[in-house]
């Protein structure tokens, strides 16, 4: 016995060394990890094959010829494929990566990628490291398992992924801890057409470019390129991870299906600007790190107006390159947040009766020789040029409203615009006094003769400096609003890519500068036809200007008499695309066929009725397994308590209990009849045919009888025990982070 004791006791020190000698290795690892976290200049893009590398390692003929790609757009010479291949091949390895895949832009608001290993069988049960420049520039990806609206039947599967040159390869780890080197392409059938974001969108940057370049040679400038720019501001909610997967609504829909209101929300406005929290300050500084390494450094991060929410802006890039960046930040949110015991939502409207979230996007068109095509200077009356621009965006956006709109729409995004929270669904643009007055002008008098400057502010206190305000102030009710030096559409969707939304505003401003080209090349008096082109364009569109109160309901029914279009659902925005001048304007700038254009509306029907389907049949499910068993628990011991109480006291006062009861019971039969017509109403959905008409079926009748079944639930939720409620409450998600 003392034996077996000593054994133990032995046994038990050995754990006790065992133990500490983890902790000090883990104590070691943290440290480690600490030092890590530092962001040094070393690391700015050590996982990109950005032009420092690029010029590190690649022979200076190759870089020459593929920077002339890059920058100007000359044709690639797949000749020097096979140079790039070699160089980007080591420098991956290097990194650690085993694999590659061509990373691209699906119409999924997602990217895709299919990894291929840099070793290849010899033969001889030998193997040799592999990647050559037919491997960097084209692979073969199934082209009919992505959407594709009738373009690819599954019969018809071949695809083809084609390297994008402009936008930096970088190497990213995958959970399992392989790297894998990421090679930026577009997407397109076998047959040609677009099956991706990314193709549209460098077609209209070509657009753009062109265009641009003949407005700049009637004004006496020969850039070498127009390149349009965007900055994209990513909001984003977190949350506590195992409340997260407590909720099957999140998980699969990305949004709350039910939730009663918490008592405080963002009433007191103590959530903008404020203090961020230590274990979000934690998160945001990996983040930061990652993408840092990635060489997309943040210029910006707080706290955002609702709890639990923040936002995180890079600095500009050319729209191809911000759209790739965008999609790696929403994948590095999500990562670095699981990591720290986070989840990441980007849904649009994942709270009822909170902010919903954005992605502000800050678009603006620039020259290789570094000026600004949209900035006024300091003095916009007499920047011809500039007004030339401006005249031209807002004619594209007069024009193309419904486009526009449609650019940044979703199922989820339907929740979000026109709210009072968002942008309304009513598209304008917001000039500012400056330049509202400049406007006003040209069209009274045909020329602007001065311009609003901003004032000296002065304090008052001694300590504090002047300085110089500006000449205008800013709307945060606009969706398109002007802001200095650039336009801030502000209506795009959190989870969307930005694509869309920039190869509209690419396109359709390119439209409008090819027919004032085409004006200014036939004329005799370059000068007068100028003057001609800004003032009938600006009295012609200074409708969709609007500096008030964009949520207020004086704008909607002044909207209306104005002649502007309210879209109020992803729906009905999704007919724009098939209106003739959309179809004749893509056309023109060669940025979409007529197929696909078809094939995308057909995509929009498809993707919002799944969408509404997969939430119609996430609620079945929650009422049926959770809520309705959980509130019929309640209501048991309801009555068992009145049963109890009766017994053992029949002059018990049991109106408190009998009131419960009754009211509980009501809300309970509401919730199963509700519950009942949501079945009836989804599989009526489901047996329709696929487009339009099952879109707006999901839309007025699935989506009402989903509203119907929330009603009763989260009104019990505010009532029934919190022990018996089956999922953590907006409280409990909201402010335990």
């Amino acid at each position: 016995m003392k034996e077996k004791r000593r054994f133990f006791q032995f046994a038990f020190s050995l754990d006790l060394s065992y133990l500490n000698y983890e902790l000090k290795i883990i104590k070691k690892i943290k440290e480690k990890e600490n030092t890590s976290m530092e962001v040094t200049a070393e690391d700015l893009g050590k996982r990109s094959f950005c032009e420092a590398v690029m010029r590190a390692r690649l022979p200076k003929a190759v870089f020459k010829e593929l920077k002339k790609t890059i920058d100007y757009g000359a044709p690639l010479d797949a000749a020097i494929a096979d140079s790039v291949a070699i160089a980007m091949r080591e420098w991956a390895k290097e990194l650690g990566a085993t694999h590659y895949t061509h990373w691209f832009h699906p119409l999924t608001n997602l990217t895709a990628e299919k990894h291929d290993s840099f070793m290849d069988p010899v033969g001889d049960g030998t193997f040799i490291t592999e990647f050559t420049g037919k491997e960097l520039i084209k692979a073969e990806p199934d082209g009919s398992s992505f959407p594709s609206g009738g373009i690819r039947e599954t019969c018809a599967a071949r695809g083809y992924t084609v390297w994008d040159c402009t936008s930096p390869a970088f190497v990213k780890e995958i959970p399992d801890g392989c790297k894998v080197l990421c090679i930026p392409t577009i997407f397109i059938s076998y047959t040609g057409e677009s099956l991706d974001h990314k193709t549209p969108l460098l077609r209209s940057m070509d657009a753009v470019n062109k265009q641009a370049l003949r407005i700049l040679k009637l004004f006496g400038k020969t850039p070498a390129k127009v390149t349009a720019s965007v900055g994209p501001e990513q909001e984003y909610f977190l949350i506590d991870k195992d409340k997260f997967n407590q909720r099957l609504d999140l998980k699969l829909t990305g949004r709350t299906l039910f939730g009663a209101p918490a008592p405080k929300g963002q009433e007191l406005d103590d959530q903008y600007f404020g203090v961020i929290k230590d274990k979000v300050s934690h998160f945001m500084r990996e983040l930061n790190k990652d993408l840092w390494e990635y060489g997309i450094p943040a210029k910006t991060q707080h706290n955002e107006v609702a709890p639990s929410q923040h936002e995180i802006a890079p600095i500009y890039g050319t729209t191809n390159v911000a759209t790739d960046q965008n999609q790696l930040l929403m994948e590095t949110l999500k990562k670095v947040a699981e990591r720290n015991g986070f989840a990441c939502l980007l849904h649009e409207k994942p709270f009822a009766g909170v902010n919903g979230s954005g992605k502000h996007n800050n678009w603006s068109i620039s020259t290789s020789d570094g000026e600004n095509l949209i900035d006024p200077g300091k003095e916009p009356e007499k920047n011809l040029q500039f007004q030339v621009f401006l005249a031209a965006i807002l004619e594209s956006v007069d024009n193309h409203a419904a486009l526009l709109r449609l650019s940044a729409s979703s199922a989820g995004n339907d929740h979000r615009l026109g709210a009072n929270e968002a942008p309304p669904a009513i598209i304008s643009a917001y000039l500012g006094d400056q330049l509202a007055d400049v406007v006003d002008q040209i069209i009274a008098n045909g020329e602007a003769t001065s311009s609003l400057k901003g004032k000296v502010y002065k304090s008052g206190c001694s300590v504090i400096p002047e300085f110089k305000m500006d000449a205008t102030d800013r709307n945060r009710t606009s969706p398109f609003a002007f802001t200095g030096n650039k336009f801030e559409f502000r209506m795009v969707a959190s989870s969307m890519s930005i694509a869309g939304a920039n190869t509209v505003l690419n396109a359709t401003v390119a439209d409008v500068l090819q027919s004032m080209a085409d004006r200014m090349e036939k004329t005799d008096d370059l000068d007068k036809t100028v003057d001609e082109i800004i003032y009938e364009t600006l009295k012609e569109h200074q409708k969709v200007i609007f500096n008030g109160n964009g949520y207020s309901d004086e704008w909607i029914a002044e909207a209306e008499k104005r002649g502007l279009p309210n879209v109020k659902t992803m729906v009905d925005a999704t007919a724009s695309l098939l209106y003739p001048k959309t179809i004749e304007m893509f056309e023109r700038q060669h940025v979409y066929t007529k197929t696909e254009l078809e094939s995308r509306a057909e995509i929009n029907y498809e993707a919002y009725a799944k969408a509404i389907n997969i939430e119609a049949k996430t609620m079945i499910h929650m009422a049926s397994k959770e809520y309705i068993p959980a509130i019929i628990s309640y209501v048991t011991s309801l009555g068992d308590s009145i049963n109890s109480i009766s017994a053992a006291c029949a002059e018990a006062d049991l109106s408190v209990q009998k009131d419960l009861l009754t009211t509980c019971s009501s809300l309970l039969a509401k919730a199963q009849t509700a519950l009942y017509a949501l079945k009836d109403a989804d599989k009526k959905a489901n047996a329709m045919e696929e487009g339009k008409e099952q879109a707006e079926f999901f839309r007025d009748t699935v989506f009402t009888a989903m509203a119907d079944l929330r009603a009763p639930i989260d009104e019990l939720e505010m009532i029934v025990d919190k022990e018996y409620w089956p999922v953590p409450s907006y409280g409990d998600m909201l402010f335990e982070v």
